[in-house]
């Protein structure tokens, strides 16, 4: 089992950037798929990135696609999501998965709250 506790969300203006921290627990961080998604309000949840299951490839959803960026230390059991040109619509609770298997995310984090003001 793994534990995850996102950080670093906050309030930015349009155009701004953030960096969201995943801190796993467990001594086999690196053998989970990790992925980031989030959820606005009214909205269901929405895939923003992930890794493959080897690890050696990044998915991201459309609209981050080009401006968002997902990687992980597995020294310091993190994954982060670096987001550039933020837009008000990236408005969301930003949350960290984990997945044990090639499909599907098992364990999620608690959420991050990231608001970009226009």
């Amino acid at each position: 089992q793994v534990q995850l506790v996102e950080s670093g969300g906050g309030l930015v203006q349009a155009g701004g950037s953030l960096r969201l921290s995943c801190a796993a627990s467990g001594r086999t961080f690196s053998s989970y798929r990790m992925g980031w998604f989030r959820q606005a309000p009214g909205k269901e949840r929405e895939f923003v990135a992930r890794f493959s299951w080897s690890g050696g490839s990044t998915y991201y959803g459309d609209s981050v696609k080009g401006r968002f960026t997902i990687s992980r230390d597995n020294a310091k059991n993190t994954v982060y999501l670096q987001m550039n040109s933020l837009k008000p619509e990236d408005t969301a609770v930003y949350y960290c998965a984990a997945g044990a298997t090639p499909e599907g995310f098992t364990y999620w984090g608690q959420g991050t709250q990231v608001t970009v003001s226009s």
